[in-house]
């Protein structure tokens, strides 16, 4: 992975941190609002690890593809963002 890892890590453990966090919350039958809230605080911290890890692959490793001229390649990359895009989409 091109993207910086110790950031994605400590970004991902937060992430982690928030979810068990939920998971307190609805242990202790907390109010459904405010864990709705959180559900909703994680899910966007993802969200933002996700477009960094994608624009780290769009950067290196696409832009690797396109530069080695190998067309099999670079379809095979086009073909898995496009994918990302229709799974992001849904």
């Amino acid at each position: 992975m091109q993207a910086p890892s110790k950031n994605i890590e400590r970004r991902l453990k937060i992430a982690r941190g928030q979810i068990d966090g939920v998971l307190r919350m609805v242990e202790e039958d907390r109010y459904c609002i405010d864990i709705s809230n959180q559900i909703m605080a994680s899910i966007n911290a993802l969200k933002g690890i996700n477009r960094d890890i994608l624009k780290a692959h769009l950067e290196h490793c696409v832009t690797t593809s396109i530069e080695s001229k190998d067309e099999a390649e670079v379809e095979k990359k086009m073909e898995e963002i496009i994918e990302v895009i229709n799974t992001l989409s849904k």
